[in-house]
């Protein structure tokens, strides 16, 4: 695992253990609801994992965009299905996305790498 991947996902684990630990209704409502809205029902996981990836990438969140890049990966997203996405993202949010797009393939091929790895 590169050491990005570990940073990150160390990161957010550490910080969403400390928020949800605040026991705020609230919160735990939100990241619940966030939760649920990604299982199976009307639309498979993985595209509404895809659909959270293209609204990421035009609101311009690179952490969600990472989050979402690693879901699509362990959910089977192929790498041209992924270049698709970012098509969609990037005539939605216009060329701003671009640079989140570049940030998204280099986090995908770290995913490749350690995928090749284990």
């Amino acid at each position: 695992m590169s050491d990005k991947l570990k940073e990150y996902r160390e990161y957010r684990q550490k910080m969403n253990d400390k928020i949800l630990a605040a026991d705020n209704k609230v919160i735990k409502r939100i990241f619940n609801l966030d939760t649920n809205t990604y299982m199976e029902g009307a639309l498979d996981s993985k595209t509404k994992e895809m659909l959270g990836l293209v609204s990421s990438m035009v609101l311009r969140c690179d952490d969600c965009v990472r989050y979402h890049v690693e879901q699509c990966h362990q959910l089977g997203v192929r790498k041209d299905e992924l270049f698709e996405i970012f098509s969609v993202a990037n005539v939605v949010g216009g060329t701003i996305v671009i640079p989140h797009m570049r940030r998204a393939v280099e986090f995908w091929e770290e995913l490749e790498a350690e995928e090749s790895n284990d």
